[in-house]
């Protein structure tokens, strides 16, 4: 039976002198919430959290590609793609990219995450040629001017590699290393550090029916799962960055659970990546059918990951959410 800890996470400045700050972030917790699976919730104080999983709750993120994580990093989204499901086709080609990524930085990108295969639902694979035709010439011409980190977003070994010489920084796996192996082997021989996401299924099945046992815990007990096949690799924890892969398999209310119950995947000990920028849900809960009109919605959603401690949103909509970001730390006294 699976027991999981999720802090009740905090930024009120009256803080109790017996806090404790969460993942040496902006947040912190006196209390948490013991998940059994099978439905017992109990609110226990801190201090009956298992030393282990304290442990984690609280060690500071290591800086992974420059970037410390005592604030929370926007990742600018750069899709080469034609059939992205909100921007598909606006930056195929290579220059168009490039300009909109640089764009970003100006608007306050931290990092950049570029993809060449749409992993939309009910997308196609795209062969790994294609996909780094897509990509390469894309990163290597922000590699010496964006100035802030670049990842790559694929699933295969082979692409990544590719993009690690082109000089991106960092990998971004939506499959956590299934799709294919050698992504772990690739992470372990270059020391590239490595986001892992949750997903049930592929993209051209993952919405047809998912289900879970208990979404909050399942996704929990996955990501600790590839967390462990990636050390066993030889991936270190602290190279590791997790995503709970909001609208991967999941239903509305499967997302709506996971975003309530964010700050449950601290207890894994690694930085926290949230992805929900102009996604389906928002669209149907917001009244904006058009994915390119979900921005405001979609920055009610990052900020809602920030209170929880998320340390990377990943967005389409820089400006808006930077400038929301800001006044979002301003008033809550964040570094």
């Amino acid at each position: 039976m699976t027991t999981c800890y999720r802090p009740i996470a905090m930024t009120d400045p009256a803080r109790p002198s017996d806090a404790l700050t969460l993942a040496g972030g902006w947040c912190w917790f006196d209390r948490a919430e013991r998940i059994e699976r099978g439905g017992n919730r109990t609110l226990i104080p801190a201090s009956e959290i298992p030393s282990d999983v304290l442990g984690r709750l609280t060690a500071p993120r290591a800086p992974l590609a420059g970037l410390t994580w005592d604030a929370p990093r926007l990742m600018g989204i750069v899709n080469t793609t034609p059939d992205s499901f909100s921007d598909g086709g606006d930056f195929h080609d290579p220059d168009a990219a490039v300009a909109h990524a640089l764009a970003m930085v100006d608007e306050g990108a931290d990092l950049l995450d570029i993809g060449g295969e749409s992993t939309r639902p009910g997308s196609a694979t795209v062969p790994p040629p294609e996909e780094i035709a897509r990509t390469v010439p894309v990163i290597e011409a922000l590699a010496g001017r964006a100035g802030v980190p670049v990842s790559i977003d694929t699933r295969k070994a082979d692409v990544g590699q590719a993009a690690l010489q082109a000089g991106a920084n960092i990998l971004n796996d939506v499959s956590a290393m299934i799709y294919d192996p050698a992504m772990a082997d690739l992470a372990a021989a270059t020391g590239a550090p490595i986001c892992l996401m949750h997903a049930q299924g592929s993209p051209e099945t993952m919405q047809k029916d998912p289900r879970y046992e208990d979404v909050l815990l399942d996704v929990y007990d996955h990501l600790e799962a590839r967390l462990a096949a990636a050390e066993a690799a030889g991936i270190r924890r602290d190279r590791v960055i997790l995503d709970p892969g909001i609208g991967f398999g999941k239903t509305q209310e499967h997302n709506l659970t996971l975003l309530r119950h964010l700050s449950l995947y601290h207890a894994l000990g690694c930085v926290l990546l949230l992805g929900v920028s102009r996604k389906r849900f928002i669209g149907t809960i917001g009244n904006a059918p058009e994915a390119k009109d979900r921005a405001p919605g979609s920055v009610a959603v990052a900020m809602a990951g920030v209170a929880q401690g998320v340390q990377i949103l990943r967005v389409h909509d820089m400006l808006a959410t930077r400038q929301a970001l800001s006044l979002h730390s301003a008033v809550h006294g964040m570094r």
